[in-house]
């Protein structure tokens, strides 16, 4: 019998990339009973910018952190299922083994180190790397190239700069490592418009032109369908739509419930919060 990722493969266009990474029917548990995930599936493409979406506590969060295997400190498990990163099982390993081999997350929140200058901070993306100074300059360089704010603000203490800064300075510490891909969890929470638009067009400038590839768990579904070529849909732990991009933008469902758009126009957030018809996928 085909899995769930087999039988996505199958409707993806032959031009796709293969993937780097593969979630396979996983299921998570938390305390050994809150079941969280419900066999989600999914894949990331080489290069490409994958939006997971849904509202919160739909699971995203939960299943970034399955991904990077961070899931043991929050007394979580993958119980069934299998996630596989160019192609090896990889959800035994150890936080630290899976940044050694390219994956790496940008928590929610812009975790940054408040008591070190954006430097230090972005510089301390680089730990795994050992003695290669000449290269964790270059790199350096290259983060400021795609982030000039972080290079003109390098020497402030990071607890000091703002929301957008921050979240530069945490995707540019995720640089340092020189990953080959990228686990964006809510990068665009708190932040106004402008500073979204331009965090999520340096994100595509990295995907396109260093070839990272992104899964990116977002609630803001207007913002990741513009930037992300494919799209999965969480609700309640389970997948219940994915698509490209311009294919979820179309969908009615989504322009609904995620966009508050409906076919007589855009509707008020009263109106999307209390369903005027029953989502199809729930039929």
């Amino acid at each position: 019998m085909a899995t769930a990722v087999q039988a996505h493969a199958a409707g993806v266009a032959a031009d796709t990339p293969p993937p780097i990474l593969v979630v396979n029917n996983i299921e998570v548990i938390y305390d050994h009973v809150i079941l969280v995930l419900k066999g989600v599936s999914l894949e990331v493409p080489e290069g490409w910018i994958v939006a997971l979406l849904g509202a919160n506590g739909a699971g995203k969060t939960t299943t970034l952190k399955a991904v990077s295997n961070l899931l043991g400190a929050e007394r979580g498990d993958v119980t069934k299922g299998a996630i596989l990163f160019e192609g090896k099982e990889v959800h035994k390993l150890t936080p630290n083994d899976l940044v050694r081999r390219g994956c790496i997350q940008v928590m929610e929140g812009r975790h940054c180190f408040e008591h070190l200058t954006v430097e230090e901070n972005l510089l301390t993306g680089a730990y795994a790397r050992g003695h290669d100074r000449a290269g964790i300059r270059r790199d350096l360089e290259l983060v400021y190239s795609y982030f000039p704010r972080l290079k003109e603000r390098r020497s402030a203490l990071a607890g000091y700069i703002s929301g957008g800064e921050q979240q530069m300075c945490a995707i540019g510490r995720a640089l340092m490592s020189r990953p080959k891909m990228m686990l964006l969890d809510e990068p665009s929470m708190g932040l106004a418009p402008q500073l979204v638009e331009e965090i999520f067009e340096i994100v595509r400038r990295l995907s396109t032109e260093q070839g990272v590839s992104v899964l990116l768990a977002e609630q803001n579904t207007n913002v990741a369908l513009k930037y992300a070529q494919y799209g999965y849909i969480l609700e309640n732990g389970r997948v219940v739509l994915d698509g490209d991009a311009a294919t979820l933008r179309e969908n009615e469902d989504v322009k609904e419930f995620y966009l508050g758009i409906g076919g007589e126009g855009r509707k008020s957030f009263r109106d999307v919060k209390h369903y005027k018809r029953r989502k199809r996928w729930l039929a």
